[in-house]
């Protein structure tokens, strides 16, 4: 039986996807994002072991609240480290009617297999993908992330490619994601997409740093605030194409 190491589930998510979704949240993630409120999702090893039909089973206790656009949105850490797992899940899940979304950095994503013909079922299985352009530039990426973001990229261009629908996040940081340059290159890249039905523009946040704290971590934007009202309506202007 195949199972899925799990850091917790949420079951009335409004902002993750269409609808009222029951979330999973998977454990383990390889970026480390300076400004992620889920540190403690990092580690691979972590988390509670549960198989899919344990997972759906919880989730269709919510079903009633879904309505026609809800359903399950799998996130992370990064749910693609666990492809085989996600299969499993997004198979039963198709099996019983519900919708299906993952909400991704595509960290994890190549060209190359076994990963590439797995992701190519999972697109068959998934109705929506929620990614994140964590920054454009693949250097401030690096800064930011850990890691550079030419594969992110790719898999945005094989999901337009395919026509498998995308709506793209974007956290805007004051001083580190919020440059009016690099979001006017992010629009670019966008404009060259087929399948983007929506763009979010998720404002920074420090509640998840005593999690930080917690793990003997030093914060990495300790001090950092929350962007004014002004810029995020500059950010949202400018990734929707209005200025």
């Amino acid at each position: 039986m195949c199972e899925g190491r799990i850091h917790s589930t949420e079951s009335f998510g409004s902002v993750d996807g269409p609808g009222v979704r029951f979330l999973i949240f998977l454990q383990g993630c390889r970026l480390r994002c300076r400004y992620c409120h889920n540190a403690d999702t990092w580690l691979t090893d972590g988390g509670v072991l549960m198989s899919a039909d344990e997972l759906l089973d919880k989730a269709e206790r919510c079903r009633p609240y879904w309505g026609k656009t809800g359903g399950i949105t799998v996130s992370g850490g990064e749910p693609l480290l666990q492809i085989d797992f996600l299969l499993d899940l997004f198979r039963k899940a198709k099996r019983r009617g519900i919708n299906t979304c993952i909400d991704t950095a595509g960290q994890p994503f190549t060209r190359e297999e076994p990963f590439f013909s797995k992701f190519e079922e999972l697109c068959t299985l998934c109705d929506l993908f929620l990614v994140d352009i964590k920054h454009i530039d693949p250097a401030a990426h690096k800064s930011l992330t850990g890691a550079f973001n030419g594969n992110i990229l790719d898999m945005l261009r094989y999901l337009s490619d395919i026509g498998k629908p995308v709506w793209i996040r974007h956290v805007l940081v004051p001083g580190v994601t919020d440059d009016d340059e690099a979001l006017r290159k992010t629009r670019e890249f966008i404009d060259t997409l087929k399948n983007v039905e929506k763009i979010e523009v998720l404002p920074y946040h420090s509640m998840g740093a005593y999690k930080w704290k917690e793990l003997g971590l030093s914060y990495a934007l300790e001090g950092t605030q929350p962007p004014a009202a002004d810029r995020i309506k500059n950010a949202n202007d400018i990734l929707n194409g209005l200025i």
